[in-house]
């Protein structure tokens, strides 16, 4: 969501007359998208801007400040930074600029609710030319008591089914390889507008079939979706179109149901699992992704316990693991942190070796297989490329050609280690016609 929200940034940023500069040294603009999802994202706000304000003593620096943005840290930004506003403020940027130090209205949620129309109308300035994030849903209302995302993105807004699916198709028709459509849940899609719109497998219907008519070869991937609203209906349409890509990600959060109802997260390990087996058994050679809190405000040894043994069930392909932290404003920051940090070290790295375990036991099996791979860029092995499978294993072939990058190509996977695999390049994949 971060680089998707950073692509429209740009549009707006060189519409201005500025061009971009990796070299923030000799940047006369210089912003930051923020997330206070995390306090670690945060430090390194406070430490970036420290760092400007002092070069601000030898030259002419504007700064600005938006994204996800929590009113506690956003309070304390407005002293640090020139610019704070909402992200669906960006178009009014110019002007801030022309007199910056004006700041934009507080954070009220029908302001937002009606800014950010016009924030999704801003045409992106797409980073690569064959992976692209198309955002179809702003905002959260499951309130989970250890997230933030409800106080800083709002309430839950859909982005218009026609205008995701005219980006979509824009895409594809210029040769984009790789779509993933984001949301901070996603499969909620269209519930805000009480029929109004369709549903998110109905959205993922309508995708599947411009695939189904269009001689483009792609991959749409979607992040995140929450097993609350995830459904047979979702999991069958991405098993009948060829477009909508093997992968699941799915935040488990926690494998204790009394952990996972404290964390409100509405949902049993017992409903996870039978999503994931259902996965598994109607999409061939689907990944399944995930996302786990070890630490949560209370949690004993029995629920870490509980966590460890359904990671060893579900035996997961990857899993993006946090040690918990809480976050002013959602409900559990009123809670006593009360898991020494020393405790979330070891159970990170205990859930860490699991996840090696089965990650890797699945790389092996993927060895003497053809396999077709999205070519992304050049690896850290000199004399190799880099890229995915479509379930987003990453993937090395021995390869100087420069050109691969962007297209799909098949490859004879070699050897396997405990999140990538090697393979040999056999050729290129056919070019779709235009």
């Amino acid at each position: 969501m971060n680089k998707s929200d950073s692509e429209r940034f740009r549009t707006v940023i060189e519409g201005m007359g500025y061009k971009w500069t990796d070299d923030e040294g000799e940047a006369d603009l210089l912003g930051v998208l923020a997330c206070s999802v995390r306090q670690k994202a945060i430090d390194k706000v406070f430490s970036r801007i420290y760092k400007w304000n002092k070069w601000k003593n030898n030259r002419n620096i504007i700064t600005f400040l938006s994204g996800c943005i929590l009113k506690a840290d956003e309070e304390r930004f407005l002293k640090l930074f020139d610019i704070v506003f909402n992200i669906s403020d960006l178009q009014h940027l110019p002007d801030m600029i022309s007199h910056y130090g004006i700041v934009t209205p507080a954070n009220r949620l029908e302001y937002r609710k009606e800014k950010i129309s016009e924030f999704w109308n801003i045409s992106p300035s797409y980073i690569s030319s064959f992976e692209a994030f198309v955002p179809i849903q702003n905002g959260c209302d499951k309130f989970c008591t250890f997230c933030a995302v409800p106080y800083t993105r709002g309430r839950e807004i859909s982005r218009p089914s026609a205008e995701v699916m005219e980006e979509v198709k824009h895409l594809v028709d210029k040769g984009y390889k790789s779509v993933t459509l984001l949301g901070q849940n996603v499969n909620s899609y269209g519930l805000d507008k009480k029929g109004d719109e369709i549903s998110f497998a109905g959205l993922l219907k309508d995708i599947g079939e411009f695939g189904m008519k269009t001689d483009r070869d792609f991959w749409v991937y979607f992040t995140s979706p929450h097993p609350r609203d995830m459904n047979a209906e979702v999991i069958d349409t991405i098993a009948r179109y060829r477009c909508l890509a093997n992968q699941i990600h799915l935040p488990l959060q926690s494998g204790d149901n009394e952990l996972l109802k404290k964390m409100n997260r509405n949902h049993t390990v017992e409903q996870y699992r039978e999503i994931i087996n259902l996965a598994r058994k109607r999409i061939p050679g689907v990944t399944i992704f995930t996302d786990i809190i070890v630490g949560f405000a209370g949690e004993s040894e029995e629920q870490f316990e509980n966590t460890r043994k359904i990671m060893e069930e579900l035996k997961f392909n990857m899993a993006y693991i946090a040690q918990y932290s809480p976050r002013p404003g959602a409900v559990s920051s009123g809670w006593t942190d009360n898991v020494p940090a020393e405790t979330k070290k070891q159970r990170l790295h205990n859930l860490t070796g699991v996840l090696k375990t089965y990650s890797a036991a699945y790389n092996k099996d993927l060895i003497n297989n053809k396999i077709k791979v999205l070519a992304t860029g050049k690896d850290r092995k000199p004399g190799y490329l880099s890229g995915i499978t479509e379930g987003r294993i990453v993937i090395r072939f021995r390869s100087d050609d420069v050109s691969l990058i962007g297209s799909f190509v098949y490859i004879m996977i070699t050897s396997a280690a405990e999140f990538a695999v090697e393979g040999e390049l056999i050729h290129k994949a056919k070019t779709q016609p235009a």
